[in-house]
């Protein structure tokens, strides 16, 4: 908190400001302080494949997981030595009936977290804002944060990142929050 500006205040800086910035990355405790805030006004979506979820942990202060990218189990890239991950065909639509239930619309705020806050939290963010959800934002440096370069931590995600930040997580799952394609 900033001594001798009102929490509103600072929530609506940290709301406006990365419309006027043309940014849209909030931190994970901005994230956090927001949700916190505004409770089911603002909608916090896990992006990452749930067999993800299941190994790097879990926080249950998002209010679904739907991912924009899959992992397609059934391929394999000799090239690139791993599986590919084509986007969700279904994303969009499953982020607009998630919406409807929870009686947003389009117009809502959607703040979008994966592993490292570049490759699906950015992107699904900007994905979302092309394709007509204005207030979509991402959490920077995603769930598990930027790896240390340096010291005995060195290589791990140990720097920044929801997990790094305080914030409330575990290793244990919410099997009402996490995607599976058959109850939808």
């Amino acid at each position: 908190m900033i001594p001798g500006i009102p929490f509103r205040v600072l929530l609506f800086a940290l709301l406006a400001a990365p419309l006027f910035a043309e940014e849209f990355g909030l931190t994970p405790t901005e994230t956090y302080a927001i949700k916190q805030e505004l409770g089911e006004e603002v909608f916090f979506l896990d992006v990452r494949d749930p067999v993800e979820i299941q190994f790097t942990g879990f926080t249950d202060a998002v209010d679904l997981n739907i991912p924009f990218l899959l992992v397609d189990r059934t391929g394999w890239s000799e090239d690139g030595k791993a599986f590919p991950m084509p986007r969700n065909p279904r994303f969009l639509a499953e982020v607009e009936a998630a919406l409807l239930d929870r009686g947003l619309t389009r117009e809502a705020k959607i703040v979008t977290l994966c592993r490292s806050g570049s490759a699906r939290g950015e992107p699904s963010a900007a994905y979302l804002r092309e394709n007509g959800f204005p207030n979509a934002y991402f959490v920077l440096h995603g769930f598990q944060g930027d790896a240390v370069s340096e010291g005995e931590n060195a290589g791990f995600r140990r720097k920044n990142g929801w997990q790094n930040s305080g914030l409330p997580w575990g290793n244990e799952l919410n099997p009402d929050k996490i995607y599976r394609p058959e109850r939808r």
